[in-house]
Formats: structure tokens, C-alpha cells, sequence
């Protein structure tokens, strides 16, 4: 497997192309990561504070990057980013829509999502100490894998297709460039080989602006670009622990967090295993992934 890649998981790429190739993972993740407290802030009732919400989307990148950094250089070590997970979604939406909190604001729903991650949390740690994640890895294999990853790629086609499909033209020119430049011109130039994602972005992200420029695009249109938004926001924000208040712990709202937990311990193993392979890093044995869990709750 190593023997087929451009860099293996030891080797050092220059900074250059190293920069780069950050910049484009960012944007790989982007999406995903932006996409969870869009869809949360709905069933919160925060979609009409756009400052709340920048500050829920920066919390989220902001807490990505510290686990990120745990993970890379105290945890496993593999080239991925340690996001959010859309596990999550379906037991905050429960927790935000209980009957208790029918006239609460989001900040009284977020303090019981909260709640209710943390004390999740803590069954996770266990699960991690026991080791049972390792020794339920002897009995995982590409035969088991291959249909967790895709089911995780399945489950996430609702979240995107909508978003995708609010615009055509721009999503799948996106969708055509990446294709174009990952399958059928990689050989062409290194370029094209190296960063498909980041140029398909990009040129979209361009052609959609000129034809903002032009008036093709109105404010309103989906693919309409803005940096009003940007130019208006604060330069820095540091979140902070218990910014939204002081978690609330319900029985209710954790246990239904639980089964949150049991879906993303099933996903990261699945992600660990997928991202070793394909990075030509040896497989995580029973040893490694007991390490990973007792070091880093994902």
C-alpha cells in the first residue's frame, strides 16, 4: 500500500507542499464540521442570532483543533482531523425538542446538550480503560471496515445532498473538477495529483464569485457570495468552558446521549482503521487502539 503513495505516513514533504496540503484537508473538513451547528442551531432556535451562531461554528473548529492536536501528536498520530460527529445530532435534536424545553432559549437547550455530553463522556473513558475497544478489534477486518465506512458516507448524503442541491451549476462543478483532477489528469501534473480538492474548491468558489460580480447571483442565491459577514466579524475569539452556562445533567437527556456515543465509538474505529491503511501506517492492533482510547476521547 505505501509503495503506491506520494508521501507514506513517516516521510516529510516539503513546507511548501506541506502548507498546501494542510490548507486543502482544512477545506475537506470544512464542510462537515461547518455543517453540525448549522443543522443543531435550527433545532436550538438560534438560526436568527447570526452572532450566536458564529460563535457556536467557532467553537466547534476551535475545540477540532485542540483534539486535532491531541491526536496527532499524543494519540495515534494518523493524518486526519479529529472533528465533530454527526453520531451526535439525532440525540441533541431529541434533547433540544424535549417537552420540558418547550419555551426555553437555546441557551437553556444547550445547557442540557451539554449536560449530557459530558456525562456521556465519561461512559466513553470507561469503555477506553477496559480495553474493550481493543479486544473487539481482533473480530474487525476490511470484511467489516469497508461497509461501516460507507454507511458513515451514506448517513452523512442527507446532510450534503440538500445543501449540494440548493445549487446545481456551482455543486457540481465542484463535484466534476474534483473527479476531473483526482481520476483522469493526475498524471498530467503533479499538481492535479497533489491537491484535486483545493483546486475543484477553489475554481468553484471562483466562478461563483465572478458571477456575483455580474450580477448572475443575487443576495438570496444560494451560491451568492459575501464577505460582508467576514469583513464585520472580530478578528479573534477565544471560546471558553461553560460560555453558554452551566451544563444541566438529565437522566433523560443522557441516556439518550449514549447511543450518540455507542455510534461514534463504532465510526472512529472504522476511521482509524480506513486512515492507517490508506496512509501506509500499520494496522491498529488491540495495543495501539487501547493507547488511543485511554488517551483521547473522541
Amino acid at each position: 500500500m505505501s509503495r503506491r503513495l506520494i508521501y507514506s505516513i513517516d516521510d516529510h514533504p516539503p513546507r511548501r507542499e506541506l502548507i498546501a496540503l494542510g490548507f486543502q484537508h482544512y477545506l475537506t473538513m470544512f464542510g462537515s464540521t461547518v455543517a453540525i451547528p448549522l443543522l443543531l442551531s435550527e433545532q436550538l432556535g438560534m438560526s436568527g442570532d447570526p452572532i450566536a451562531l458564529s460563535w457556536l461554528i467557532g467553537t466547534m473548529f476551535f475545540v477540532s483543533g485542540i483534539t486535532t492536536f491531541l491526536q496527532t501528536t499524543w494519540g495515534n498520530r494518523l493524518p486526519l482531523v479529529q472533528g465533530g460527529t454527526f453520531s451526535f445530532l439525532a440525540p441533541s435534536f431529541a434533547i433540544a425538542g424535549m417537552a420540558a424545553l418547550n419555551n426555553s432559549g437555546w441557551e437553556v437547550r444547550l445547557q442540557h446538550i451539554q449536560g449530557a455530553v459530558i456525562a456521556g463522556s465519561v461512559f466513553e473513558i470507561f469503555i477506553g480503560y477496559t480495553g474493550l475497544v481493543g479486544r473487539l478489534l481482533r473480530f474487525v477486518g476490511p470484511i467489516t471496515i469497508a461497509p461501516t465506512i460507507a454507511l458513515i458516507g451514506l448517513a452523512l448524503f442527507k446532510f450534503g445532498a440538500p445543501v449540494a442541491g440548493s445549487d446545481w451549476m456551482i455543486g457540481g462543478l465542484t463535484i466534476g473538477l474534483i473527479i476531473l483532477f483526482s481520476q483522469y489528469m493526475r498524471s498530467t501534473h503533479r499538481a492535479f495529483e497533489l491537491f484535486p480538492i483545493m483546486m475543484g474548491i477553489l475554481i468553484a468558489w471562483g466562478v461563483a464569485a465572478v458571477l456575483t460580480k455580474t450580477g448572475v447571483y443575487v443576495e438570496g442565491d444560494p451560491a451568492h457570495v459575501s464577505m460582508a459577514t467576514v469583513r464585520d466579524a472580530s478578528w479573534f475569539r477565544v471560546p471558553y468552558p461553560f460560555q453558554w452556562g452551566l451544563p444541566v445533567f438529565g437522566v433523560a437527556a443522557i441516556v439518550g446521549m449514549l447511543s450518540g456515543y455507542l455510534a461514534s465509538i463504532v465510526e472512529s474505529v472504522g476511521d482509524y482503521y480506513a486512515c492507517a491503511r490508506l496512509a501506509g501506517a500499520p494496522v491498529p492492533t488491540s495495543k495501539t487502539v487501547n493507547r488511543v482510547w485511554r488517551g483521547l476521547v473522541v
